[in-house]
């Protein structure tokens, strides 16, 4: 070998789960908790298969890894988990321990439209954990005062499109709620929205208005599969009439959408 030859280390865990962040991507973070001298060690598995790190052993690498895909579909934020629970093939697998935390990028929420619902789901949303951008045109909607919220971004613009691809970002962990007042404007929002396929997409109207919306969308060649996924009527049915009560409903269906939620009653069971 080359004595001259160089060897770049392989980066920490730590400063790839940074990169990932900030890219917004979603990872796994596998750390032994139980069996003896292995405490402590950690595997990292990205969504696309690739890891990071050792848990000492390359065959449980490769099963926890497998383990790991399907976490990240349960939606689940942690959970600790016997390695006997899905690899009964390993001697003295009822005695390792392994916890299993998910890597995301904060939520964040993209209000379209400051007016009386986008504002009241603007200070919701900020409430409940998400950063906020919320975005209009009419400059008097957005101004800072009317928001002193730290989490909660009023951006002022002239052109819809382009403020809401910016706030979008590659969409991951991105909410979005189209609340505008009017068909121009949600179809200004929408065109951008559905270029950036964030994980929520909503769209306020009755369903002749926002039919109107998609309608015109499909007619501009946007994605069929995209158009489906967008929530129009945006919300839950809570029976919501007022501005706040609307927002609730939008914002109990964002967090059911992120969470894997039904969206359902906890006590129907009683009931049936």
């Amino acid at each position: 070998m080359d004595e001259t030859q160089v060897h770049t280390p392989l980066p920490s865990i730590p400063k790839v789960i940074a990169q990932l962040l900030e890219r917004g991507a979603v990872a796994v973070v596998v750390t032994v908790m139980a069996d003896g001298g292995r405490v402590g060690l950690k595997l990292l598995v990205e969504e696309t298969g690739d890891t990071l790190g050792s848990l000492g052993d390359p065959e449980w690498d490769s099963l926890v890894a497998r383990q790991a895909a399907q976490f990240l579909a349960s939606r689940e934020e942690t959970r600790t988990i016997k390695l006997s629970e899905f690899a009964p093939q390993v001697p003295s697998g009822d005695k390792v321990l392994l916890l299993f935390e998910r890597i995301h990028p904060a939520p964040r929420l993209v209000v379209c439209g400051a007016g009386h619902v986008g504002a009241a789901l603007a200070r919701l949303g900020s409430f409940v954990g998400y950063h906020v951008t919320l975005i209009d045109d009419r400059a008097e909607f957005v101004k800072r005062e009317r928001f002193p919220e730290e989490q909660i971004e009023p951006v002022f613009t002239g052109d819809w499109r382009d403020a809401v691809r910016h706030a979008i970002g590659n969409g991951r962990g991105v909410a979005v709620a189209v609340v505008t007042r009017g068909h121009n404007e949600d179809e200004e929002c929408m065109r951008a929205v559905v270029e950036r396929s964030p994980d929520y997409v909503g769209l306020i109207g009755s369903k002749r208005r926002t039919t109107i919306v998609i309608d015109r969308l499909r007619e501009a060649g946007a994605d069929e599969q995209q158009l489906l996924r967008i929530r129009a009527p945006i919300g839950l049915d809570i029976g919501a009439v007022t501005p706040e009560e609307v927002a609730l409903a939008i914002i109990a269906e964002i967090v059911s959408e992120r969470q894997g939620g039904k969206g359902g009653s906890l006590s129907a069971w009683r009931r049936s």
